[in-house]
């Protein structure tokens, strides 16, 4: 690896160990082995870097829980087995990418600080939508929006009590109750 790819890696592992808002220039360029003038060098500023690293990690996360999807869900599988299959593998990611998730929000709360990452959040959120409608075999940017919301609750709740963490198919019966209730 060259200079560059190092400080992504030591970025990446600074971010997971000691957060965005406590990582200095310092600790990634002592992580990555490399001199301190190679973040401006190669990425202009520390938070561009740090930036850089969080998309890097997101991608890869998105990724992996691509693949576990495709191979946990069997094709003669009904819808509600699906779903819950397919719950069950976004459940499974939370503990293989805990500090992601903590990175993640602990940055909402620097989001009105930073438009650049704000943006880049907003952009991210429109994919993940319309990839978690298409993911559940649904339409609609509305229906991916809620989908969206359950994953980011359940990273929440995961994060706080992973023992009480519903799971794919307490998902499943809970949005029937819902839809029972609020449905003609």
């Amino acid at each position: 690896m060259g200079n560059r790819e190092d400080l992504l890696v030591g970025a990446m592992r600074c971010l997971f160990e000691k957060g965005y808002a406590r990582t200095t220039a310092r600790d990634i360029a002592s992580a990555a082995g490399v001199s301190l003038a190679a973040i401006g060098y190669h990425y202009g500023t520390k938070e561009d870097l740090l930036n850089a690293a969080l998309y890097q990690a997101l991608a890869e996360w998105g990724d992996d829980l691509g693949k576990a999807l495709a191979a946990a869900t069997r094709p003669d599988a009904t819808p509600a087995e699906q779903f819950e299959e397919t719950w069950t593998q976004v459940l499974r990611t939370f503990a293989a990418n805990e500090r992601l998730w903590a990175v993640q929000f602990e940055l909402l709360a620097f989001l009105g600080q930073k438009p650049d990452l704000k943006a880049a959040f907003a952009a991210a959120n429109r994919q993940g939508r319309q990839g978690l409608a298409d993911l559940f075999g649904v339409t609609g940017e509305t229906v991916g929006a809620v989908f969206q919301a359950l994953v980011g609750g359940l990273a929440a709740q995961w994060l706080v009590d992973p023992e009480s963490t519903p799971s794919g198919r307490d998902l499943r019966k809970a949005l029937l109750a819902i839809a029972d209730a609020v449905g003609d």
